[in-house]
């Protein structure tokens, strides 16, 4: 699939360069953890991975969970986040998945984005991320501490281009 110059696709883990999974979830234990066995979609743009989300399956087999999404700060602001996040979402649906979920740390322009692309607000997950993440994560001098978890059925929600 094309986006104004970049490619949508699907890849092995192992061509996801760490450095742009770090920009989103900066522990590599808990990147190697979901990495494995995962779909990974992405953005190139000429011929060089500039975004990536990555989801798998839940405990329940029609249900998926996105556990990362970046952009190269160098390509972000262009709408690859959401035409990557869209194309993830179709591809998922054409799996048999109905729902999707995801856990955030950020309330600003994130969950903006989100809620754009039809995910509505679960739950939120209170100190998830000092119980599981090593070392304090900071955004904009804000240190993150609860975790807000979204969804979408896509059942409802995702259309075919």
């Amino acid at each position: 699939m094309q986006e104004s110059n970049v490619e949508l696709c699907v890849v092995d883990s192992h061509q996801v360069p760490m450095a742009l999974l770090l920009e989103a979830d900066p522990d590599r234990a808990s990147i190697a953890r979901y990495l494995d066995g995962a779909w990974c979609f992405v953005a190139k743009k000429g011929g060089k991975v500039v975004g990536v989300c990555v989801a798998n399956t839940t405990q329940f087999d029609c249900c998926a969970e996105i556990y990362n999404v970046a952009v190269d700060p160098k390509c972000q602001q262009q709408g690859i986040g959401s035409a990557l996040l869209r194309y993830c979402l179709v591809a998922l649906s054409h799996k048999g998945i109905q729902r999707v979920e995801l856990g955030t740390g950020t309330f600003g322009y994130q969950l903006t984005y989100y809620q754009r692309l039809g995910f509505r607000v679960e739950t939120v997950v209170k100190n998830y991320f000092l119980d599981n993440y090593p070392e304090p994560i900071f955004e904009q001098g804000i240190q993150h501490k609860d975790m807000l978890r979204l969804s979408i059925d896509l059942t409802q929600s995702v259309h075919s281009s």
